[in-house]
């Protein structure tokens, strides 16, 4: 119980407080809760005393984290439309130059064939082969569509040799906008 009660006031008080204080506390504890009560109490303003930029500084920084010396913000980006007939996949770099296009028919698949994961997956490293060439090694993905090669066209990215940084689905979603389509009889 007093081992319990011990790494709770280490908690509570913070690891810089020796064992009589702790002490005192468990004593505390014992005699009345009304100390533990204080003692929280104080605790807790002194960290509302505390700015915001003292508790986290990051919120103000800009991110550290650099990938081939360029922020977040400098990435390149992929974006994958996966319809339901097609997937088009078009790298652009961070202020849109478009650096690779394909699309499952311009890698040479015909009709029902284009709405596959595999032909997704193979117009994406298409894709990333083309951008690997002009100098990306690094990518942010941008999805949009419901079609079967979504995750397929993600994965032949990485198959083509480009990592990916980050994954956004950017599906648009109506709300309750236009009349759907009747539905499909079998």
């Amino acid at each position: 119980m007093s081992a319990a009660v011990a790494a709770a006031g280490q908690r509570v008080l913070g690891a810089g407080w020796g064992a009589r204080a702790i002490a005192a506390l468990c004593r505390g504890l014992r005699t009345g809760p009304p100390r533990l009560q204080d003692i929280a109490g104080a605790a807790a303003k002194e960290t509302e005393k505390q700015s915001a930029t003292e508790q986290s500084p990051l919120i103000l920084q800009r991110s550290s984290m650099r990938w081939d010396g360029k922020v977040y913000e400098e990435i390149p980006i992929a974006h994958i439309k996966a319809t339901y007939n097609n997937t088009h996949v078009q790298v652009v770099s961070f202020d849109s130059r478009p650096l690779a296009h394909t699309s499952c028919g311009t890698e040479g698949f015909q009709n029902a064939k284009k709405g596959t994961a595999i032909a997704a997956q193979t117009a994406a490293m298409a894709a990333a082969v083309k951008a690997r060439g002009k100098g990306v090694l690094h990518v942010r993905v941008v999805v949009k569509g419901l079609g079967p090669g979504r995750k397929a066209a993600i994965k032949g990215l990485t198959m083509g040799g480009l990592e990916v940084i980050s994954i956004t689905d950017n599906t648009p979603v109506p709300h309750n906008g236009c009349r759907p389509r009747k539905a499909r009889r079998m």
